[in-house]
């Protein structure tokens, strides 16, 4: 793999400095992590599609648009208080 070099304000590079620093790693490690575990929106959309067919496949439950969304808030608030 080749390695490409980005651009970003010198107080971002800072940042995460002290970040990978505090994780153990480095700023490679963390933008890897970073771009490795970060969904688009387009494969958000796919996994919740499979999610729902798995569900309705495999335990007869019909997740519709208003549950998906209600459950996705639930976790964000979930996740913001940890």
């Amino acid at each position: 793999m080749s390695d490409a070099m980005i651009r970003v304000p010198a107080e971002v590079r800072d940042r995460l400095a002290v970040i990978a620093e505090a994780r153990g790693s480095s700023i490679r490690s963390l933008v890897q992590e970073f771009a490795e575990s970060t969904l688009t929106e387009e494969e958000r959309r796919e996994r919740a599609e499979r999610t729902r067919a798995y569900l309705a496949e495999n335990f007869g439950v019909e997740v519709g648009d208003e549950e998906s969304a209600a459950m996705g808030r639930k976790l964000r608030e979930a996740f913001a208080r940890h």
